[in-house]
């Protein structure tokens, strides 16, 4: 499948400080990639780029083929939410940012008043179309900004913690809204500090330090990489004290679930010596995103 946008060797460097160092990317249809850093790693620098608000030192971006900063149209693309609610006129309705904002990116007038009716409709803001996005509550100013982006239905989308400083509700919703959007086609790239929302959406997962990438790779292959050779296993009853001594003897951790830190052929023998209580569950370990996350940059 070819990539919608694709970066390559980006590199930015502010004064004696390299923000970007050799960074590329790229984002196929149907894809939800997480770029994850932390404060000062470089991804904002990066997402900038990559949305043609600033110029590259060195290093190409592409957005379905075309280069933005030799040909600005190309950006009509791409749909961003930088910095949350920040992207709307506050003292405009959300009719007014989105009409405004379709026609700033090529759309009609009649065809973004009839798309801005349509997802206020969708995203369940209809009822405030005309009240102020001052007055708005910051749930519903988050997503007006997620609409700002899709007004003029762009193929790639780039998000910069699009559920930041929600309640749980609004971020869940949220959160389904932008899975359906990489079901729709979308190609998006997600920045977020949330690494349960990360995990939750991601397909991909790109984890910048320092300007540079660090770690690329599927979310599936990325959390098995680090899971290790654990095993957790669940009995139906606690089990007698001469099972458990002989679980301790083989190294198994725990109270119940119990932790059996070894390879397979020594999870046989925990297994027969568990014989022949009721097994609940015998499953490998996994990591999550966050200690993954954490022990990649802390080796970086």
């Amino acid at each position: 499948m070819e990539p919608l946008l694709v970066a390559q060797g980006l590199a930015k460097r502010f004064g004696t400080l390299e923000a970007v160092r050799g960074v590329s990317l790229a984002l196929c249809p149907g894809e939800i990639l997480a770029f994850l850093g932390k404060n000062g790693a470089g991804k904002t620098t990066t997402v900038k780029m990559l949305s043609g608000l600033l110029l590259p030192d060195g290093g190409s971006v592409r957005l379905l083929g075309q280069d933005p900063f030799r040909n600005p149209g190309a950006l009509r693309h791409l749909g961003a939410v930088l910095e949350g609610n920040r992207n709307t006129y506050w003292r405009l309705t959300p009719l007014e940012n989105l009409v405004y904002f379709g026609v700033a990116r090529g759309l009609r007038l009649f065809q973004a008043r009839r798309r801005a009716m349509v997802l206020l409709e969708e995203y369940g803001l209809l009822e405030k179309a005309h009240t102020e996005v001052r007055h708005l509550s910051r749930g519903m100013q988050q997503k007006l900004a997620l609409l700002q982006a899709l007004v003029h239905d762009p193929e790639v989308l780039l998000l910069d913690e699009p559920t930041l400083g929600l309640d749980v509700e609004t971020a869940l919703r949220v959160q389904e809204k932008v899975r359906a959007l990489a079901q729709g086609g979308k190609a998006i790239l997600l920045t977020t500090h949330q690494m349960e929302v990360a995990e939750a959406l991601a397909h991909r997962i790109a984890i910048i330090h320092r300007g540079r990438i660090v770690l690329e790779g599927t979310k599936g292959e990325i959390l098995a990489r680090f899971a290790g050779n654990h095993y957790v296993l669940e009995l139906e009853t606690p089990p007698p004290q001469e099972v458990l001594s002989r679980l301790r003897a083989l190294g198994v951790e725990g109270e119940g679930p119990f932790l059996y830190r070894g390879d397979g052929e020594g999870l046989w023998r925990v297994l027969e010596a568990l014989k022949p209580l009721p097994l609940k569950r015998v499953a490998r370990a996994e990591a999550d995103l966050l200690e993954v996350f954490l022990k990649v940059v802390e080796h970086a």
